[in-house]
């Protein structure tokens, strides 16, 4: 049986208006104690992630846990993206318990969910098992999500994809939602996000830019 090949993208990468982004726990308390991923990487991880999110317009939901009482606000990179956003806090370890985010997810009704947040082994497994027990699609971006050691973040995304859930990282997350060059109007967005928050890819760019004039596709 011969297969014709079409210029199309496939199904499972995401795009900005098919999936919610949920992003949990970036909160100082819960930074302290992650050691899978230093604090650094992980601040600019989550910048870019939600800097490209609000950027493409992707719903986007914000959660903190015991905010005023223990844990401390969420990354001024995370809020400074979503000026005046709603961050619902709440008491449970489990995101998918509490009914006021479930209540949002719902409002917004998209059943392709992508993860990020602290720590991998509680606040993401939590979540991501109970959204895929309720037939929900669910991504993982695993480089903006930490653990208290190198064991648990890997054993927790061990057994999420196990279970189906398809993992990603930060910078992919942002280039699949460009995904094409041409598309100019989200362009400078992209090579902004990258330049301020994307390591070596954004010196890189940088320097051809200012070396060479030279950019990707032409522009």
């Amino acid at each position: 049986m011969s297969i014709t090949a079409t210029a199309t993208p496939g199904k499972l990468l995401v795009s900005p208006k098919d999936h919610t982004l949920i992003m949990i726990d970036h909160q100082s308390q819960m930074a302290f104690a992650t050691h899978s991923i230093d604090a650094v990487t992980l601040r600019n991880n989550a910048a870019l992630v939600a800097h490209a999110a609000a950027g493409f317009g992707v719903s986007t939901i914000l959660t903190t846990v015991a905010e005023k009482s223990f844990s401390g606000p969420i990354f001024e990179e995370i809020s400074s993206a979503f000026p005046g956003a709603e961050v619902s806090d709440r008491t449970s370890m489990n995101t998918w318990e509490d009914e006021n985010v479930i209540r949002r997810v719902n409002a917004i009704g998209k059943t392709r969910l992508v993860f990020a947040g602290l720590w991998t082994s509680v606040c993401i497994v939590g979540p991501t098992l109970s959204a895929l027990d309720q037939g929900f699609e669910v991504y993982v971006i695993a480089d903006a999500c930490g653990d208290v050691s190198a064991e648990a973040h890997e054993r927790a995304m061990d057994r999420m994809v196990q279970a189906g859930v398809r993992p990603m990282t930060s910078l992919q997350y942002m280039l699949e939602l460009q995904r094409d060059w041409a598309r100019t109007g989200t362009y400078d967005l992209t090579t902004g996000i990258a330049k301020k928050f994307g390591g070596a890819y954004g010196l890189g760019i940088i320097y051809a830019k200012s070396m060479f004039g030279a950019s990707e596709g032409g522009h």
